[in-house]
């Protein structure tokens, strides 16, 4: 496919934000591609070029753009930096720029997908001596051949500003609508999304499906050295929420780490984050602790990396571990300053058997026979808990030990792992505060509001939401203002400013208007006195009252950043309206009379 008719396709997506029309147009654009584009296109529309864990990106800045542009279009460099100040986006700056060209080209070649990409590809893995003159070639060369449209998109995939609002879903919604048309269509889509989260490569499902049909996607299966996208757990708003759902349950410690997912083959060992980013290189005593304390061949394991104090042997909070998160430089006198422990609680796989749908209890036994206990490699403190004296005896010892609550893991053979889902198989359930909401919320970053008086010059108030995974779309629930020092406000623009766009994302539903727009990427963690009904705010608009969604009542930011959570990680609008009505039960119920 050329790339001039790609782009076409971006435009009229761009142009609209109901998501059965995006997923129709991605449906007709998947039809007409070949097998081996499909992948490329389906990484380029969520603005990357390989799957997350492989850690690759391109990230190239606007003055390199600005540059590559000017060769190409021969205007001067200021006058490319005056468009792209006028139009406050590097991509419709590529456009007028290629538009306003001096002369055309006598010998230019069509841009094709395959071509685009493979020079993306060369970019992104250019390093060392050398290596900017290289990309700046790489790209004028395509801006030179570019019709204004195509510059547009190819500007933007390169700075990383695409942001078609897009996710994964839509695109395997598009998928199974298109090459699984003979099976119903929830069953397909829960089949080609069963699929992606084991694999977690969008590329590789499209391209299986596209080939090969249902046959090419029951061959996509776990991999050693591809990470499978995490279990997740629901939270209990009590511990008699735990036994109501479960009965009898494996109670875990909850550590206040950095999860881990650990991949060893031989002697070769690989880290990834829930969010599959590539740890290896930043956690290399990590990998030392588990080759010491392995006992099999290869496995996948889970376990919780928590920070540990060298003086006192106490637990830190998490904020100390993702200090070393993204480091390059100086990483052994890190490990020195903040030594770790990584509390292994799951296997998923181990010496050539697959255990996703063996039980809890089965999992830990393998677990429990591939490693040996060292001084920085251990099990998850674990018990099986049968009434409610000993849960509460178990977390009060969670507490004193420095966790922030217990984890409670079904013991019977429906307990399987569920990658990448979040269901009632493991409950969280964190120590009560005197508010009325028992947890703190995990809320994305939608905008911000400008500062007065002493906040001048920065942020006043960050405009936060929930995730709607029903919808792809993220829903605003409160104002914070509170919780956040000196320190933490004069960053935040920093923090945001390749976040920042001219208006709301079309996955963004917002009665509010800040005074500054952000992509929905960043997650913040957040305390509250409640919820409340409020008209203002869309987080479960209409659901629990006609014209008004829930809001959290005195949010303050605890001060941790959740940088191990993608957006779609947050708190869920589901969660809130469950939240929100056992509340209500509990409002109503301290109101009984005695």
């Amino acid at each position: 496919m050329n790339f001039a008719v790609f782009s076409e396709y971006l435009e009229r997506i761009e142009g609209t934000t109901k998501r059965l029309e995006i997923t129709a147009m991605l449906g007709e654009m998947f039809n007409a591609l070949a097998p081996d584009e499909i992948d490329k296109v389906c990484y380029l529309l969520l603005g990357k070029i390989y799957p997350d864990f492989v850690g690759i990106e391109l990230g190239i800045a606007d003055a390199l753009i600005q540059r590559a542009l000017s060769i190409a279009s021969g205007l001067k460099i200021e006058i490319v930096s005056e468009v792209l100040k006028n139009e406050g986006d590097i991509g419709t700056c590529a456009e007028n720029v290629i538009r306003q060209k001096k002369q055309t080209a006598l010998f230019s070649e069509p841009l094709t997908i395959e071509r685009v990409y493979g020079n993306l590809c060369k970019i992104a893995e250019s390093t060392g001596s050398g290596s900017q003159d290289y990309k700046l070639k790489l790209i004028a060369e395509m801006f030179h051949d570019a019709q204004p449209l195509e510059a547009r998109y190819i500007a933007r995939i390169l700075a990383g500003s695409l942001r078609l609002g897009i996710a994964e879903s839509t695109i395997l919604d598009a998928l199974a609508i298109v090459f699984l048309k003979d099976m119903e269509k929830n069953v397909a889509r829960e089949l080609l999304e069963d699929k992606y989260n084991l694999c977690s490569d969008i590329g590789l499902i499209a391209k299986s499906v596209k080939a090969q049909g249902m046959k090419g996607i029951e061959n996509i299966g776990l991999k050693i050295g591809v990470p499978i996208r995490a279990m997740l757990a629901s939270r209990a708003a009590s511990m008699e929420e735990l036994f109501d759902r479960m009965g009898k349950f494996a109670g875990e410690y909850k550590y206040d780490g950095l999860r881990i997912q650990a991949h060893i083959s031989n002697s070769d060992i690989k880290l990834y984050s829930r969010r599959l980013e590539n740890l290896t290189e930043q956690f290399p005593d990590v990998i030392r602790n588990l080759r010491s304390a392995f006992r099999g061949r290869e496995g996948i394991f889970e376990g919780e990396c928590v920070p540990i104090d060298p003086d006192t042997d106490e637990m830190l909070p998490f904020q100390e571990v993702s200090k070393r998160r993204g480091r390059k430089y100086g990483i052994e006198e890190t490990m020195k300053q903040i030594p770790v422990c990584l509390f292994l609680f799951d296997c998923l796989y181990l010496d050539g058997r697959e255990y996703l749908k063996n039980s809890y209890l089965e999992r830990r036994k393998a677990l429990e026979t591939a490693f040996v206990e060292t001084e920085h490699v251990k099990f998850s403190h674990m018990k099986i808990i049968e009434d409610m004296a000993e849960c509460e005896q178990f977390f009060n010892e969670a507490i004193s030990a420095g966790c922030e609550g217990i984890m409670a893991k079904n013991t019977g053979p429906e307990g399987v792992y569920k990658p990448g889902k979040r269901g009632f198989l493991w409950l969280k359930y964190k120590r009560e505060y005197k508010s009325e909401l028992a947890d703190t919320l995990d809320l994305v970053v939608l905008g911000a509001f400008a500062g007065k008086g002493r906040r001048a010059g920065t942020y006043g108030a960050l405009l936060t939401g929930v995730y709607n995974p029903e919808k792809d779309t993220y829903e605003t629930i409160c104002k914070l203002g509170t919780g956040f020092d000196d320190a933490t406000l004069s960053q935040m623009p920093q923090k945001f400013a390749t976040l920042t766009v001219k208006s709301r994302p079309k996955n963004v539903i917002s009665k509010m208007e800040p005074d500054f727009w952000f992509v929905p990427m960043v997650v913040v963690e957040v305390q509250g006195a409640e919820l409340t009904i409020s008209p203002v705010h869309t987080c479960g608009y209409g659901i629990m009252k006609e014209g008004a969604g829930i809001a959290v009542r005195f949010p303050r930011f605890t001060g941790r950043w959740r940088d191990d959570k993608a957006p779609t990680d947050a708190t869920t609008t589901g969660e809130i309206i469950e939240m929100y009505k056992k509340q209500l039960k509990r409002i109503e119920e301290r109101d009984l009379p005695e």
